[in-house]
């Protein structure tokens, strides 16, 4: 992680910092040559009987869910749950299997040609951190426990599809990659993506990204973020003999406040942009001068250029409050500050014309729904942002309390999710002809 060291040059004034302007989104209709193609292809014996196989599956599913979810993932700690995700790669219907360099778990399913590699896949780590209770507790219709929508009910889904794929021997004329990633929660910041398309690697040519909600979103559009930890350090010491010390809190205090006075001004207008200051802390006990006061700062936008903007007022923030407290100094040492760029998650814009795009609303819309083109931060930036076609779609059922205990998650005609991304993920691929 890249570590910036506080310089002593003079300072840039916060208020000289400008603001971009909104950028249109407009979003293309469906080509009628991807709504004949949807069409035409769910009118395939095949593909009926994989749909077919998709509502049988769904007490499996079900049960996939619960199994799985109750396999702790904390962030950085997802090699449990990912050994058990290889083994149902491996048995329902994957020709190989295997687990990367940094814990991605990989099953290829052979196309016909191979000419082209599809990646699909969910997240296998969670927001809670290791110690949380995962167990699923049902109500009703109702599954309550961490985790078990965001993202366990993707990579089941994933899952689903591979088996409903190959219960009903649907062929491919490109090789299908379904995937469980690792690193898209948190401090992970897109470790497991970075890796699959890191220079070099032999990445897929599209990415199908399931997270979030219903059937509607359509994730074309990557949501950028920097996020920083920061750590003030002094020499401490106690509170009544030792005044007169510099204090890291005091300096952290007056940065948040420094960083917000102009961040808020730069977020008012032009493209969405936001800050948060997440996570604090520091010192030993009230009655003693810390020795030093952290914090952990994200911040977010539509826009490259004013993400390098708040950026920048940040910097400026932290340097102006850490020269202001070493100038009420009476003795003792200098505080120094470090700021460790714990995070960076590229943004960008997919092209909507591109067939992926365009066969994702139209296999949307062969459910009655009218796919909405949307930004977030998932998964899908990574590809996004270097040009590669990418779209992240929904789990469907219903769920909220996402990153919460309290997380749930309802099964309310949740095959239909598992049936839009069978049909998107074939058409992607092409199916594959009887052997002549």
């Amino acid at each position: 992680m890249p570590k910036v060291r506080i310089d002593r040059t003079p300072l840039v004034m916060l208020s000289s910092i400008a603001v971009m302007l909104p950028v249109a989104l407009i979003a293309q209709a469906t080509p009628n040559e991807y709504a004949s193609e949807a069409r035409s292809l769910l009118a395939m014996p095949a593909i009926a009987e994989a749909m077919q196989r998709v509502e049988d599956l769904d007490e499996w599913s079900l049960e996939r869910l619960i199994e799985l979810t109750e396999i702790p993932a904390p962030p950085f700690l997802e090699e449990l749950r990912g050994a058990r995700y290889a083994e149902l790669l491996e048995q329902y219907g994957a020709d190989s299997v295997w687990t990367d360099e940094v814990g991605n778990v990989i099953g290829l399913r052979r196309g016909r040609t191979g000419e082209r590699t599809i990646g699909f896949g969910g997240h296998l780590d969670t927001v809670f951190p290791e110690g949380t209770d995962v167990t699923v507790r049902q109500s009703g219709d109702t599954l309550f426990a961490p985790g078990i929508g965001d993202d366990t009910r993707g990579i089941v889904l994933v899952l689903t599809v591979l088996r409903a794929m190959e219960d009903a021997g649907i062929e491919t004329e490109d090789d299908l990659l379904f995937v469980g990633v690792v690193g898209e929660e948190g401090l992970g910041d897109l470790r497991g993506m970075k890796h699959l398309f890191a220079e070099g690697a032999e990445a897929p040519d599209v990415w199908i990204e399931v997270d979030g909600g219903g059937l509607a979103r359509l994730v074309t559009m990557g949501l950028g973020s920097v996020r920083y930890r920061v750590t003030f350090t002094g020499p401490g010491g106690h509170s009544w003999g030792a005044f007169g010390l510099v204090n890291p809190a005091h300096a952290m205090s007056r940065a948040v406040r420094h960083f917000q006075d102009v961040a808020d001004t730069l977020t008012r207008s032009g493209p969405r942009t936001s800050y948060n200051v997440g996570r604090l802390g520091g010192g030993t006990s009230v009655n003693a001068i810390p020795f030093e006061a952290w914090m952990e700062v994200d911040m977010r936008s539509e826009s490259p250029e004013s993400l390098g903007r708040i950026e920048a007022v940040f910097l400026a923030a932290m340097r102006l409050a850490l020269d202001e407290e070493n100038a009420l100094r009476r003795e003792g040492p200098e505080l120094t500050a470090d700021l460790d760029r714990i995070g960076d998650r590229p943004s960008g814009e997919g092209d909507t014309s591109t067939p992926l795009v365009q066969r994702a609303l139209a296999t949307t819309a062969l459910f009655g729904v009218e796919g909405t083109l949307a930004r977030s931060s998932t998964d899908s930036n990574i590809p996004i942002s270097l040009g590669v076609p990418a779209v992240t779609i929904g789990r469907g059922g219903e769920g909220g309390s996402s990153h919460a205990p309290e997380e749930y998650w309802i099964n309310r005609d949740g095959h239909l999710a598992v049936q839009r991304a069978l049909l998107l993920v074939v058409a992607e691929a092409g199916m594959a002809g009887p052997i002549s």
